[in-house]
């Protein structure tokens, strides 16, 4: 799985870690410096949408990348 974006709208952010903390594979780490939440890894995503589902402030969007089946080989 690959994950085409994961975008936070760092405007609308209070930093509340609620994103870093639902990330159960890292893909959200924590800036100090800006107090704010980074997109460290985001091929290692699962598209679970735990990020995007726990923010209180609804401004993260996990945008997966879905390949056609003329793109897929096996």
């Amino acid at each position: 799985m690959s994950v085409k974006k994961i975008e936070i709208d760092m405007e609308t952010c209070n930093g509340c870690k609620t994103c870093m903390k639902a990330c159960f594979v890292d893909v959200i780490r924590w800036n100090d410096n800006e107090k704010k939440p980074i997109v460290a890894y985001p091929e290692d995503c699962v598209w679970c949408f735990a990020c995007e589902i726990a923010c209180p402030e609804q401004c993260i969007e996990v945008v997966p990348e879905i390949k056609s089946r003329k793109e897929i080989t096996i």
